[in-house]
């Protein structure tokens, strides 16, 4: 995720980190090219009425091609709006779960913040391995072992070892330590269902993710705009030149890089787990949820928390 303030004035017009202009500079100079060339050939060709067209085509299609473009983009801006409340979901119940772990299982204080052996330790630090599992689960990525060091016991960290669903492995062993307080006569019948609830609601955050991971915008509409978009802006030239001439390959190249740019920005946002710089900040969110579990144990040096690099924020 990108983090800046707005640029003002001429700063506004070349600032490249957080633009879309990286992901479509190709096709965006090849577009202008071409109205370049069509631009010199109006001009040098006698006859030129064989390759020309009107402008009412353009004009019948550029409306509703923004239209659905912005229709799009909308959606894919949802899916990530609601990731984003699913992992402050996730937050939030991991602070619940650590007051009622800390505040409603009958037990001394915790003497060491970094003991696993205490099982309400390792109920909470087993939420910050859940968070960091679940975000490479989204993000198809390799698990990053280090990034469970001191979170979990090392028979815990081998039994997960070739799973692929890592998350739910996990929350199983978290429901298995209640289970545990729950015969010791740590948790009653009360507490014991209030905790259960914040695991489960834990769980249902989770399964959203996976829900907007997996079910990705229907293709064949995708692909409709896709076409449609660089059809457009490819036959622009064509249909301007006549009427604009010199002025052609300007007007194209701000048209284009509009479409294609609401074009490639919904890819970024369809899938708002990946690691673009329009993603989610999963790394961060992990980090902080670790750091909010790690401050409630008491412990006094915490890992710190991640910040923007390059204005960067993963």
């Amino acid at each position: 995720m990108i983090l800046r303030g707005r640029p003002s004035g001429l700063k506004l017009f070349f600032v490249l980190r957080g633009s879309i202009l990286p992901r479509i500079r190709g096709v965006l100079l090849a577009n202008v090219l071409l109205a370049i060339a069509v631009t010199i050939a109006h001009r040098a060709l006698a006859d030129h009425s064989a390759v020309l067209v009107s402008t009412i085509p353009f004009t019948l299609m550029g409306l509703p091609l923004a239209i659905f473009l912005g229709f799009r983009n909308s959606a894919c801006y949802d899916r990530f709006w609601e990731a984003r409340k699913l992992w402050g979901e996730l937050l939030v119940r991991s602070r619940n779960l650590a007051r009622q772990v800390l505040h409603l299982v009958d037990a001394p204080p915790v003497a060491d913040p970094r003991d696993l052996s205490d099982e309400r330790v390792r109920l909470l630090l087993r939420t910050a391995a859940f968070c960091i599992t679940l975000k490479h689960l989204l993000r198809g990525q390799p698990e990053d072992e280090a990034g469970l060091d001191n979170l979990l016991l090392p028979a815990e960290r081998q039994a997960l070892d070739g799973v692929h669903n890592r998350p739910a492995v996990l929350m199983l062993a978290m429901g298995a330590d209640l289970a545990r307080c729950r015969h010791a006569g740590q948790v009653d019948a009360m507490r014991g269902v209030q905790i259960d609830d914040t695991l489960s609601a834990l769980t249902a955050a989770a399964a959203g993710c996976e829900r907007i991971k997996h079910t990705p915008l229907p293709f064949a509409y995708t692909l409709l705009l896709h076409r449609t978009a660089y059809l457009y802006c490819f036959l622009l030239p064509f249909g301007l030149v006549d009427s604009i001439g010199l002025m052609t390959p300007l007007v194209v190249a701000i048209v284009a890089y509009t479409f294609f740019g609401l074009d490639a920005l919904g890819d970024e946002l369809e899938d708002p787990f990946g690691d673009q710089a329009n993603d989610l900040p999963l790394d961060a969110m992990c980090r902080g949820i670790e750091i909010e579990l790690r401050l409630a144990l008491g412990d006094p040096a915490p890992p710190p928390a991640l910040e923007p690099v390059d204005y960067l924020l993963l």
